[in-house]
């Protein structure tokens, strides 16, 4: 369907891009996105994928919003504390912008439920806190060839990197087995709150860029931000022949 005239001018600053254009918004507002976890990362990631006019957005996470939350969860007010995440969020979002679709799922992605959601999205963004889930995700979104943006941040830092399937490594080639104990994260360490929503805005980078299919993606490269210093650094990850996930 071509764009409305209200479409138009919401995002007439996308549509002046070169590669973009009506074309592109028209993908974007066909597309749809799954966001695993809407804390610091997910928040930046869904406003930002929301606000370009992802069409479909999908939004996992089984906590509420807690008073802690508020210093670097940009999506939520204090007035939302103890609503749960999945629904402040939708909330917010649709506000934003009421074209979209907003899918809300207040629970964890668990073995019982990861294949059913992740089959029904083009992509995946991994905006969790923990292994476990990044494992998981792993497993699933390359058994059915499904690509997803990794990130992770702590303190002063953060890393990102895109997994398609077939294409380049997967999370298991860097990582090959999940530790027996989860190693500390921000609730020991901190976070200082730019950082999320830096390599969150990367994360939203980088799903709109594969879908208007431009731009180089983070395929095989790990991008490093340190906050202290402004600096960013590129580490290639390559295939493991041995992967158990993506068999190299």
């Amino acid at each position: 369907m071509p764009l409305t005239p209200q479409q138009r001018i919401r995002y007439e600053r996308n549509l002046l891009l070169p590669g973009v254009g009506p074309e592109g918004q028209q993908k974007l507002l066909r597309s749809a996105v799954l966001v695993v976890g809407v804390g610091g990362l997910g928040c930046s990631v869904a406003v930002q994928l929301a606000a370009a006019g992802v069409g479909r957005i999908g939004l996992v996470d089984g906590d509420v919003v807690e008073l802690s939350n508020l210093q670097r969860q940009i999506l939520y007010t204090t007035a939302d504390i103890g609503v749960a995440k999945s629904r402040a969020a939708a909330s917010r979002l649709k506000a934003l912008n009421p074209d979209l679709t907003l899918e809300e799922c207040p629970e964890r992605l668990s073995g019982a439920n990861a294949l059913n959601l992740v089959r029904r999205y083009d992509i995946v963004v991994d905006c969790s806190d923990n292994l476990a889930t990044r494992f998981l995700l792993n497993e699933v979104c390359v058994g059915l060839l499904k690509p997803w943006v990794y990130a992770a941040v702590l303190a002063f830092t953060g890393q990102i990197m895109t997994v398609i399937p077939g294409r380049g490594p997967c999370y298991r080639c860097l990582y090959r087995e999940e530790p027996a104990t989860s190693p500390p994260g921000t609730e020991t360490w901190g976070v200082l709150p730019t950082v999320p929503g830096v390599v969150g805005y990367l994360q939203a980078n980088e799903v709109l860029k594969y879908f208007l299919g431009v731009g180089e993606l983070l395929v095989g490269r790990m991008l490093i931000f340190e906050a202290l210093t402004g600096r960013f650094e590129e580490v290639e990850v390559a295939r493991d022949p041995a992967c158990p996930d993506c068999g190299g």
